[in-house]
């Protein structure tokens, strides 16, 4: 297995560090998983969520909205 890089068309910007790292280990292999969340976004994860389970409410049948 090969590690693989993003690589950004900004040459001039430092390296951004992962938001958040997850590791996993299965039998002798680590999987490490990093996260990057958009940095000018206005809406929280608690936001996103919200509206996720709103639509999951509205399609549900017998679901009081």
């Amino acid at each position: 297995m090969t590690n693989t890089t993003r690589k950004t068309t900004d040459t001039s910007a430092t390296p951004r560090r992962p938001d958040c790292v997850t590791e996993v280990r299965m039998g002798n292999t680590t999987l490490t998983v990093s996260g990057y969340f958009k940095q000018d976004t206005t809406a929280t994860a608690a936001d996103k969520m919200l509206r996720v389970l709103e639509a999951e409410a509205v399609t549900k049948p017998g679901n009081i909205a």
